[in-house]
C-alpha cells in the first residue's frame, strides 16, 4: 500500500467503470478474484492444533481449557503463551477515508482491510482480523476499541480520515497497553524516512543543515514531519503548505491544533514561495501541484519525494527536464524509489509483537527507518535482482529503498525494531539471543509465495509466448489475461474462434489484442504442423490421415506441434482432461531433452517447509538406473528453485532393514550415483520419517545427508501420487505440482478443474523453463 493524502474523507458516489489498474487488471478481474473459490472474500481461520479426537476437544475446549483460563488469571502475560494473543493484529476502520475514494462507511471498507491482513501474513507470518467499525463520531469508535485490549497483540488502525484519526490514535495509545499504529501516517513517514536518510547521504548533506518543504497537511504529512523532526531536522527548517497556502505564525484560516504546531515564522505565503532554495520537497497532496519552475528554484541537487496517488504532485520526467541533478521518490510501482508502505508495517509489527511491546514509538520508527536505509546500501540477492530486467540495482539515486520482495526484509526490519523496543522500555519480553532470532524470522516467509514471485520476476524480464491450449474455458479466459496483465507474456488461446469470443464476453473482459487467437481448423496451419507430426510418428505405426485427425480433433497435439515447431514458446494445458492423457498427447510431438529424463516433479510446502517429490507423474516402477536419473533431474529442478539439493532414495526400509524388492532398487540407485560422482548430498535408502526428522535421522549417524532432506525421490508413481495428495488434502499443505521436467520444450498440465490462479502459475513455470538453456 503505498502513501496516500488522509486530509479529506469527503462522501465520493464512485463511478461504475470497468476501468483497469496500471497492471491492465480491470474491475470484472477484482470482482471474479474476490468472489472465486467458493469462499469469498481472502481470509479464513484455520486452527493450529489437531481437532480429530474427543481427547482433542476435550483439551480445545471444556474441560482442558480451564487450565490455561486460571494460569492467566494468576499471571496476564501468560496470555502470550497459551493464545494467540502474541501474533494477532486488528486491522481496523470506520470506512471514512478508503484509499482515493473517500467515505464510503465501514461495509464498502471491509475488501481494503481483508486486503491489508493478507499483507500482514504474506510478509510477516502476523495473523489479522479486520474490523470495521460503524461510527463516524471519534468517541464512538474510541469507546468501540479501546477494550479490545485483551484480545489481539497490536491494533493497526487504517483509512480514517482526518483530523479524527489523530484522535482517536492518541486517545487509544493513552488507554491501551498494546501498540496502536495508524499506518496511513506512520508507514508513508518511516519508508520516506528511509529514503530521505540515503538522499542526504548521497547528496553529502546532514539532516540538521537542510531545509524541506511538506506540501499537504494530512494524516500522513503530519506524521512524515514530525517523524523528521525526531530524526534531526530542525523545526525551523520545514515550511508546511496546505491548499490554502503556507502554514505560518500568526494564519488564521483553515487552521488546527496539528497543523499549528508545525507552523514557522516566514514571509512565504505559496507553495511557490517556499520551494525556492529548499533541499527537500515532501508532497503528500494531489497530482500536478508543483511546476518545472518550482523544481528549478530548489537547491543544487534537490530531493522530491513526489508521494501523491495515484499520480504524483510533479512526474519524474518533468523533473528530470527541469533538474537534471535531482533525486526523485514517488508513490508508484513504474517508477523508481517507490514509498511502499508494505515495506513498513508487516515488519513493524513483527518486531513489536515478538517483544510483547506496549507501544510502537518513535524509537522504534526511527529504527526502521534506519535499518530500511542500511539494507538498501547493502549488495542485493538474486530475487531482486531478477526483478530488475537483470541488472542488478545498487544503491544510488535510483535505489533509495528495497524492492518490496527482498527477503532480508524480515530479517531485519522486526530485529531493528524488536531491539529499539527493548532499548527504550517499552518490550514486555527480552530477546536474548539476536542473531537466533534474526535465522528464525527468516522462516516466517511463505516459500510457496517467494518461489513464485522470483519466478515471475524473471519471466518478467523476458515475456514468452505461451500457449493456453484449452482456450474456450472460462478459467482459462481468466487466466490467460491475468497472464498478460501480469506482464508475463503473450498468451495464445486455441479453439474455436466464436466459442472464444463468447467466453470472454461471458466474463465481461473486452478482449486484448495481445491475446492472440489460434484457430485449430486453419488449413494452412494444420497442414504444417500434420507434416510435422508425420515425420516423427509414422514409423510407430500412423498414417498421414491418422496425424490429421489428432492435429484437427486434438488441441493438445495442435498446441504441441507449435511449441515443437517453435511457434510458440510454451504451453500448458489439462484442465478438461485427465494429467495423463495430456501428457500422452504431448509426447506425439515432442521428446525429452538429449540425456534427460521426463519426470514430474512436485513441491509440497507446509509450516514454511518445502520438500520436492519425483517422480511424481511419469514412472509408474522405476527400476536402479531410472531412480538414479530421477535423483539426477529432481535435483537440478531443486536447484532452479533455488535449493541446495539434499535428496533421500524412500523406500519402506532404512538403511538395509526390512528386507525387501523395492528397497533394494533404491540400494542399487545409490551406487549408481555413486558411480557418476554427482556433485547434491544423496543418501538412501530410508523411510520418510528418516529422511524428514532430524531427530529420527539422528539414529543413524552414518547418514549421508548433513540435514534433513529437501528432495524426496518415490520408489514408485503410484506411492508419490497417493503421497502427493495425502499431503494436499489432509495435510494441509500447498502443493504445487507435478511440474514436468526434462521435456525439449516447455509443457506444463494442469490437474483437473484447476483454478484460473494455478493456470497462471504453471503458465509462468512453463515460460520460466522457455528462459533455461540448460
Amino acid at each position: 500500500m503505498s502513501s496516500r493524502n488522509m486530509s479529506s474523507g469527503k462522501k465520493v458516489t464512485p463511478k461504475k467503470t470497468n476501468r483497469k489498474d496500471r497492471l491492465g487488471c480491470t474491475d470484472e478481474d477484482a470482482l471474479h478474484f474476490h468472489s472465486m473459490g467458493g469462499k469469498p472474500g481472502k481470509l479464513e481461520i484455520c486452527p493450529t492444533k489437531p481437532m480429530a479426537t474427543q481427547r482433542d476437544l476435550s483439551l480445545a475446549y471444556s474441560p482442558g481449557v480451564a487450565a490455561p483460563v486460571k494460569a492467566i488469571f494468576d499471571d496476564p502475560v501468560k496470555a502470550y503463551d497459551y493464545t494467540n494473543k502474541g501474533n494477532l493484529v486488528a486491522v481496523i476502520t470506520n470506512g471514512t477515508a478508503i484509499l482515493g475514494l473517500g467515505d464510503l462507511g465501514a461495509l464498502a471498507s471491509k475488501p481494503v482491510m481483508e486486503g491489508k491482513a493478507v499483507l500482514f501474513k504474506r510478509f510477516a507470518d502476523v495473523d489479522s482480523i479486520d474490523l470495521e467499525i460503524d461510527t463516524k463520531d471519534a468517541d464512538e469508535f474510541i469507546n468501540a476499541v479501546r477494550y479490545l485490549g485483551p484480545s489481539f497483540g497490536g491494533i493497526n488502525l487504517e483509512d480514517i480520515a482526518a483530523p479524527d484519526c489523530f484522535i482517536i490514535e492518541q486517545k487509544l495509545r493513552e488507554v491501551m497497553d498494546i501498540p496502536v499504529f495508524h499506518d496511513d501516517q506512520h508507514g508513508t513517514a518511516i519508508i520516506s524516512a528511509a529514503g530521505l536518510l540515503n538522499a542526504l547521504d548521497l547528496t553529502d548533506r546532514n539532516i540538521k543543515d537542510i531545509r524541506m518543504v511538506v506540501n499537504g497537511a494530512g494524516a500522513a504529512a503530519i506524521a512524515c514531519i514530525e517523524l523528521a523532526k525526531s530524526m534531526g531536522v530542525p523545526h525551523q527548517n520545514v515550511t508546511l503548505c496546505d491548499s490554502k497556502g503556507v502554514i505560518y505564525k500568526g494564519r488564521a484560516k483553515g487552521m488546527n491544533q496539528w497543523k499549528s504546531a508545525h507552523a514557522i515564522e516566514t514571509d512565504a505565503r505559496t507553495l511557490s514561495d517556499a520551494m525556492v532554495g529548499a533541499d527537500v520537497f515532501y508532497g503528500l497532496s494531489v497530482a500536478d501541484a508543483v511546476s518545472m519552475e518550482m523544481v528549478a528554484s530548489m537547491a543544487d541537487k534537490p530531493i522530491i519525494f513526489a508521494m501523491a496517488n495515484p499520480d504524483p504532485e510533479i512526474n519524474p520526467e518533468d523533473v528530470k527536464a527541469a533538474r537534471d541533478d535531482a533525486i526523485i521518490a514517488t508513490g508508484r510501482s513504474d517508477y523508481p524509489n517507490q514509498i511502499n508502505n508494505v515495506l513498513g508495517f508487516p515488519y513493524i509489527f513483527r518486531g513489536a509483537l515478538d517483544v510483547q511491546a506496549s507501544a510502537i514509538n518513535d524509537a522504534m520508527k526511527v529504527a526502521a527507518a534506519r535499518a530500511l536505509a542500511e539494507l538498501a546500501r547493502e549488495d542485493v540477492p538474486d530475487e531482486v535482482a531478477a526483478a530488475y530486467q537483470g541488472n542488478r540495482p545498487k544503491y544510488g539515486p535510483d535505489y533509495l529503498i528495497p524492492a518490496p520482495f527482498d527477503p532480508r526484509l524480515i530479517q531485519k526490519i522486526p530485529a531493528a525494531v524488536a531491539r529499539a523496543a527493548m532499548d527504550s522500555g517499552v518490550a514486555r519480553k527480552l530477546i536474548i539471543d539476536m542473531d537466533e532470532y534474526e535465522a528464525k524470522l527468516s522462516g516466517r516467509l511463505d516459500p510457496a509465495a517467494s518461489i513464485l514471485q522470483t519466478i515471475f520476476a524473471k519471466v518478467k524480464q523476458e515475456p514468452k509466448r505461451v500457449i493456453f491450449a484449452e482456450g474456450e474455458e472460462d478459467q482459462v479466459i481468466h487466466a490467460a489475461h491475468a497472464f498478460l496483465n501480469a506482464g508475463l507474456g503473450q498468451p495464445v488461446l486455441v479453439g474455436r474462434p466464436d466459442k472464444i469470443k463468447a467466453a470472454f464476453k461471458k466474463a465481461g473482459i473486452k478482449r486484448p489484442k495481445e491475446i492472440e487467437i489460434q484457430p485449430v481448423e486453419a488449413a494452412e496451419s494444420n497442414k504444417q504442423y500434420v507434416d510435422f507430426l508425420y515425420e516423427r510418428i509414422w514409423r510407430k505405426g500412423f498414417l498421414y490421415r491418422d496425424c490429421a485427425r489428432l492435429v484437427r480433433l486434438d488441441r493438445n497435439v495442435f498446441s504441441s506441434c507449435m511449441v515443437g515447431m517453435g511457434h510458440a514458446d510454451a504451453m500448458v494445458t489439462g484442465l478438461t482432461r485427465n494429467w495423463y492423457i495430456s501428457y500422452k498427447n504431448v509426447q506425439y510431438a515432442l521428446d525429452p531433452k538429449p540425456g534427460r529424463t521426463v519426470i514430474g516433479v512436485t513441491l509440497a510446502i507446509n509450516k514454511g517447509r518445502t520438500v520436492l517429490l519425483a517422480d511424481t507423474a511419469i514412472h509408474e516402477a522405476p527400476g536402479p538406473e531410472e531412480l538414479a536419473n530421477i535423483a539426477i533431474e529432481a535435483a537440478r529442478a531443486a536447484r532452479r528453485f533455488g535449493y541446495e539439493p539434499r535428496v533421500a532414495m524412500l523406500a519402506y526400509s532404512t538403511f538395509g532393514y526390512p528386507k525387501g524388492t523395492r528397497s533394494e532398487r533404491m540400494r542399487e540407485a545409490i551406487k549408481i550415483l555413486d558411480e557418476r560422482g554427482v556433485d547434491f548430498e544423496y543418501d538412501g535408502e530410508m523411510a520418510a520419517d528418516v529422511a524428514l526428522s532430524k531427530e529420527a535421522m539422528a539414529l543413524y549417524p552414518n547418514c549421508r545427508l548433513s540435514k534433513p532432506a529437501n528432495v524426496l525421490v518415490m520408489p514408485g508413481w503410484n506411492s508419490a501420487s497417493v503421497s502427493m495428495k495425502m499431503l494436499e488434502t489432509l495435510g494441509g499443505s500447498t502443493v504445487i505440482g507435478p511440474m514436468l521436467v526434462g521435456l525439449e520444450k516447455p509443457v506444463q498440465i494442469a490437474k483437473f478443474g484447476a483454478s484460473d490462479s494455478e493456470l497462471v502459475n504453471l503458465a509462468a513455470i512453463a515460460a520460466y523453463d522457455a528462459a533455461d538453456k540448460s
